[in-house]
């Protein structure tokens, strides 16, 4: 898949006022600081569609893409931001959850890691919380151009067994990404191009 449009819809922290269209919704979501925003400009060929920050925590709303008319890419708030107050935490917490409880037109989850660092408990107990809800996701790790090709094939590898070890039946899909190198992203436009062709109320 090529995508020829893409526009920024609405941002809010009210479910009801996400777009009421019926057409497939991809939400993409992980850790502060793992380079969401640089994935979504590069998957949309858009220098600044999704504000990048060097200050973790930056996203704190739903923030709603359109992509060539007919699906919508949204951007959700990152998690395990230690400045983040209590407060912040919590609230960000009940909007992730009610979200993803909620949302009929949500197809997938896609949940970033970067790829430079060892499983953390909060990415596992995140898609463990995935899996008891019954929620397709897969896995995006980032920041491939980090690690060379050797570490990046260990490290892949590690993370999947370690979520077989941990009882999950079978491992989710994955993609190996970069948005310096544009690594993974025919591979993950295509995979959400399958599942838009799935999609049916």
């Amino acid at each position: 898949m090529k995508v020829t449009s893409s526009e920024f819809i609405i941002s809010n922290t009210d479910l009801s006022k996400c777009p009421n269209e019926h057409i497939p919704e991809y939400a993409f979501i992980g850790r502060s600081n793992v380079g969401k925003s640089s994935l979504i400009n590069t998957l949309c060929e858009r220098k600044s569609l999704a504000k990048t920050s060097g200050r973790p925590g930056k996203t704190q709303l739903i923030n709603h893409f359109k992509i060539n008319k007919s699906w919508y890419l949204v951007d959700l708030p990152g998690y395990g931001y230690a400045r983040t107050s209590k407060t912040s935490k919590k609230a960000f917490q009940k909007l992730i959850t009610t979200y993803f409880e909620k949302r009929k037109q949500l197809v997938s989850a896609f949940v970033l890691i970067d790829i430079r660092h060892d499983p953390q408990p909060i990415d596992l107990e995140f898609m463990e919380w995935l899996g008891k809800k019954y929620m397709p996701f897969a896995i995006i790790f980032t920041k491939a151009d980090k690690e060379k090709p050797l570490a990046l094939k260990r490290k892949t590898e590690a993370y999947i067994q370690k979520m077989l070890n941990d009882a999950w039946e079978e491992a989710p899909p994955h993609f190996i990404t970069s948005s310096l190198h544009k690594t993974g992203k025919e591979q993950l436009l295509n995979y959400i191009d399958l599942l838009n062709k799935e999609f049916a109320f």
